[in-house]
């Protein structure tokens, strides 16, 4: 498994490819074989100067196409899904829930990248970062200027998902660390229903 530590240095570079297999390759032939996932994540935030900020933890489901779960557990509780076509943000501490059409959400849970929902080569430019030592990167940039982020790098090692990293448009880092990966789990139908409990604030996106 990738060392956390490793994974930023790892985007950043930029080389020749020479393998056979392209990232953009790799990363499609893992979605194709991921009709369900499961894994554990650790998500970091980054400022424009490179400090580390806010860590959170949790465990992300998969079910292709179109459906996934978000829970946060650590430090706080959050839940996001993907649900009847909209994706749905849960803090259960302020007890308030906010809905967002499927193109808004990807600034906030570029997880949805992986759900099929997001055709990627209409709504980005890929471009094959680097592919050495077993490690592929790839970037996606929006083509959509409004996009509210700059680009999605993803990051594969051995055709099996190990990172994200999101940029938004104020210079900050989101970086997502996946670790107990599996695929072609059982999942339960359940965890990609939602609806808001009762009581709680509902804010719809436009």
């Amino acid at each position: 498994m990738l060392k956390h530590t490793a994974f930023p240095i790892l985007l950043a570079v930029s080389c020749s490819l020479s393998a056979a297999v392209t990232p953009e390759q790799r990363l499609k032939g893992f979605l194709a074989r991921a009709s369900t996932l499961q894994a554990e994540f650790t998500q970091v935030q980054v400022d424009e100067k490179g400090n580390l900020g806010k860590r959170s933890s949790g465990v992300f489901y998969l079910q292709r196409p179109g459906k996934f779960r978000w829970n946060y557990q650590q430090p706080y509780h959050q839940e996001i899904v993907s649900s009847t076509g909209k994706v749905w943000f849960y803090d259960k501490d302020l007890e308030q829930v906010t809905a967002k059409k499927l193109d808004q959400a990807i600034g906030s849970t570029p997880a949805l990248l992986l759900t099929g929902e997001v055709p990627l080569e209409k709504n980005f430019t890929i471009e094959n970062q680097s592919d050495e030592e077993g490690i592929a990167i790839l970037k996606l940039i929006p083509r959509n200027e409004d996009s509210g982020f700059r680009y999605v790098q993803i990051g594969l090692e051995h055709d099996s998902l190990i990172g994200m990293e999101l940029s938004d448009n104020f210079g900050q880092l989101t970086r997502i660390y996946f670790n107990n990966l599996k695929t072609g789990v059982r999942l339960d139908p359940a965890l990609f229903s939602f609806r808001p409990p009762a009581g709680v604030d509902v804010f719809e996106g436009q």
